[in-house]
This record gives structure tokens, sequence and C-alpha cells, in this order.
């Protein structure tokens, strides 16, 4: 028996849903191979509690694996019951929740249960941009199954006893499990980015209740105004100095200052997160350069640089909240893209092109703000208005250039620097000369390219104001099957 069936699949469910919500779903079903002697063997439910409760009165499906029966592994039946809780789930446009704690693949019914694999991996793709999928992970999550949290929107980890991997550590050529766990929490989240959230089975919970809270339940629903105690023209004390934490400044921004960031271990120089404006969720995508603690002691530090990762992980966040009509808050503080490696300049363009085409593609508002440099390229990639973005706004001391005064001076006005007596006092001259010609929000606004230049601490009454302004929002795209990027 695995170790995490000591908490019982059912008992997780009735942890997660309101009290007392929770139906049943095919609690009769049973396996029906007889290969290797199985008729002998009990399997209640397959294996797997399958059925529907609220969250905060909001409706849901879940399936719950259980590894008392026969490991939780995946046969004909089981799928069976996964799937029809997604078959229901598309019908009435609510989130399925997995809860997965399983051996696998079921080997006594072999390509039963392999094409029991496929049929959920199909359910799932019709699932995709429909309705929410939210995945944790207690126990094993191996080969075949870990395409299940993968083809989800967001997945959960239990920290400690989980495991979630396509091969195990040691099967990888050079890995021991002690040296590198693969297919622990903290390689998951902060290097494979596969985890959103990490933590204990309580702190996982409630974490996914109060992302469903955030979430509306199809890709049909209308945007959720619900109320706000907030003062809507709440000034944004001391704002201005949260440029290189963005998180703070969001947390400034939002309503009750409440921010569900997602992904919080990979990339953390690229925040995405879930806040509410005026009681609508809006997510938000922002450059950081430093992440302080409570006690604002620095604990970390970032270039201010476009990475592989970075890019990836906004360029999924985008792409969900545009299938499920969730406004997008871009915050831009960049200079340029990172040059660390071989093995990151060899994916970094593609990686920008996504990001590109996720802000370019999605016909949700999108708003942003610029609050620190915006640089080059790179400032393209984080959806300025030639991407189509609706409304841009910039903080007075923002920057928007093709590149760094210095380094433009150097360049464009090399000769005199090379004959002037003084250099230090040309390319000072030269800055201060550049930057007040190309490198002002003026000059940038006086162009079209900004649409207004907000104070800080008014910052969040402006936001409400545009969201509200595209609330009606239509955009067209042209027809076709589907990109190719």
């Amino acid at each position: 028996m695995n170790s995490t069936a000591n908490v019982s699949a059912r008992t997780r469910i009735e942890s997660l849903l309101d009290d007392n919500s929770f139906v049943e779903i095919g609690a009769l079903v049973t396996a029906r191979n007889t290969d290797f002697n199985m008729q002998t063997k009990e399997t209640p439910a397959d294996g797997v509690i399958t059925g529907y409760g609220v969250i905060d009165g909001k409706l849901v499906y879940v399936y719950s694996q259980d590894s008392s029966v026969l490991g939780g592994s995946v046969g004909e039946m089981h799928a069976k019951k996964i799937i029809n809780i997604y078959n229901l789930a598309m019908k009435m446009g609510a989130p399925v929740i997995g809860l997965l704690d399983s051996a696998g693949l079921r080997l006594q019914e072999a390509t039963d249960g392999l094409n029991a694999f496929g049929r959920i991996y199909l359910k799932q793709t019709m699932a995709s941009g429909v309705v929410p999928q939210i995945t944790a992970v207690f126990g094993n999550c191996g080969g075949g199954l870990s395409v299940i949290p993968a083809l989800s929107d967001f997945t959960f980890m239990e920290s400690d006893k989980a495991k979630l991997f396509v091969n195990s550590p040691n099967a990888i050529k050079g890995n021991r499990e002690e040296v590198c766990n693969t297919a622990g929490a903290e390689f998951q989240s902060s290097k494979a980015g596969l985890v959103d959230f990490v933590g204990s089975d309580a702190e996982i919970f409630e974490s996914i209740r109060e992302l469903v809270s955030m979430l509306p339940s199809n890709n049909e629903e209308e945007a959720d105004l619900g109320s706000c105690e907030d003062d809507l023209n709440r000034k944004c004390s001391g704002i201005e100095n949260c440029v290189e934490d963005s998180k703070l400044a969001v947390a400034n921004i939002a309503d009750d200052h409440i921010v569900l960031e997602l992904k919080e271990n990979f990339a953390p120089e690229m925040l995405t997160a879930f806040i509410r404006l005026n009681g609508a969720t809006v997510g938000v995508v922002a450059n950081r350069t430093k992440i302080y603690d409570e006690e604002m002691n620095v604990t970390a530090e970032f270039e201010d640089k476009l990475t592989v990762n970075g890019c990836e992980k906004a360029e999924e966040f985008i792409r969900f909240c545009d299938a499920f009509n969730i406004p997008v808050l871009t915050l831009t503080n960049t200079t340029g893209y990172e040059a660390a490696c071989k093995c990151s300049e060899k994916r970094l363009a593609k990686a920008t092109a996504k990001l590109v085409y996720a802000y370019a593609d999605a016909t949700v508002p999108k708003v942003n703000l610029i609050i620190g440099n915006a640089f080059g390229s790179a400032y393209i990639t984080m959806g300025c208005k030639a991407l189509g973005t609706d409304v841009v706004y910039a903080w007075p001391d923002a920057k928007i250039a093709m590149m760094d005064a210095k380094n433009a001076v150097s360049i464009i006005y090399a000769d005199e620097i090379e004959k002037a007596d003084n250099a230090a006092e040309k390319i000072a001259e030269k800055t201060a000369e550049y930057n007040e010609i190309q490198s002002s929000v003026n000059n940038a606004a006086s162009h079209g390219y900004i649409d207004s230049i907000v104070e800080p601490e008014e910052t969040r009454k402006y936001l409400i104001g545009a969201f509200e302004m595209l609330y009606t929002k239509k955009e067209e795209r042209p027809i076709k099957k589907h990109s190719t990027i």
C-alpha cells in the first residue's frame, strides 16, 4: 500500500470542497478485467472516487485516485469514470479538479490500460480552453500519468511525499535520486516549471479554493464583477519604490492588496499572478529584478532582461487568460534579453516569438504600465501598443528607447567622443541630450505610443478606469484553423 493511502481519496475531496457538498458518481464501478486472476481481487470504485461538489458555492467536478486499491493504477473502468466526469463538466461548464496518487498504468490490463490513458488525454485536450483543469499530485504520478498534469492548466504538488516524473531519477543516465531528485516538488516547480504551487495538503486545498474563486467556470462565462469594498480611488502610496519588486507594486494596486502568484519558484524574474480590480479578476505579467521578504530584505536579484523561461512562463499564462476572457495587465521594466549561455541562446528567439504571438493574438482587454525601463525589442515583446495593447500608461520617470542612452551615444557620437579633449564630459553631455530627446516618456507620448503619463500614486484609479472602459471589448482575428507558432 502506498504510504499516502493513510490520507484517503475521499478525505482529500472532503477537505477540498465545501462541507457536505460532495456527491459521488460511479461508486459501484469495479474492474471488469479477468486476466491474471483479477476477478478474485477487490477493486472498490476501481481505485478512483469521482463526483461533484461546490467551492464557495461554485460547481466543480472532482476525481481522486485511491492508492489503496491496486495502487490507484489506471485501467479501463478507472479511466471511464474520469472521462464521465469530464463529459459532465463540459456540458455544465464547470472546472475539473484531479487529485492524483497512482502507481500508473494497470499492468494487468495491458493494451486496455494504454487505451485508457489515450482516452483521458483526448478528453483533456477537448476540454482545454473550455473549462479550467486543475491537478494536484499527492503521491506517485509517473510515466504516462505525468502527461495529465502537463495537459492541465494549473498543477499543485505536495512538498514531501509527492513524485512527478516521466522517467524516475535513477533511470536517467548519469543521475541518482540523492544527487538530483527530478521527481521531487522542488525540481518540478523551480527547474521544470510544470508545478504552479508546492505545499502541504492543507495549503494545497486552500490554494486551489482561492484559485477557483478567482477563475471563471468556463470560456463562455462573463467576466465576474464581484463586490469591491476597497476604495477605487485609493492612493498607491510609495508604489514608485516598488519598481524592482513588481509583486509589491501589484499588491499595492490590487483590491485589498491580495495577489495570487503562480509558478512562484520558476523564472521568478517574470511575475505571473491573478488579482482583482474593482472586483474583477485580472491576470498580471510583470518584469522583476529583486525579491524582498516581509522584513524588506533582498532575497534574490535578477538582471532586467527577458529570459527563455520567463518568456515561456508569461506566454502560457497569457494564453490561459485569453482563453477564459480574463483581462491582462502588464508591468514593463526590461532593457533587453539575457545572454547567459549557448543553451539559452538556441531557445531564446523561439521563446520570444511565442510571447510576442501570445500578446498579439490575445483579444481580451490589455493594458500596459511602463514602470521602469522599456528598451529595444524586449520592450516590444512585453506587449507594447504595436502588438495590439489597448491602453499604455507610463510613470513619469520611465524610459522608452532603442537602447541605454550611454550605449547609444557611444555609437552615434563615436567620432566626436574620440576627438574630444574630455571624453567623459562629452559622453555625459550627449547622454543627457539623448535621454531628453529619445528616452523620455514625453517623446513616446508625443508619437502616440503612450496614452497617458500617470503619477505613481494614481495608478490604481487609472487602471480600474481603463479596464472598465474596455469591459465590452470585441475584436476579431483572421479566420484560420490554428496558428503555427
